[in-house]
């Protein structure tokens, strides 16, 4: 069970990803928001 809940995670965070960036700008802004979250996650 604990597998399939991390693949549908991976599975939907890259699916966004994928999804929300066009250029290399839009990757470099996605990976600092995902950044900011996780920061945010562990404090």
């Amino acid at each position: 069970m604990n597998r399939i809940v991390t693949f549908l995670f991976l599975a939907m965070l890259s699916g966004a990803l994928l999804s929300g960036c066009n250029t290399t700008r839009g990757v470099g802004e996605d990976i600092k928001e995902l950044g900011g979250i996780i920061s945010d996650a562990a404090s």
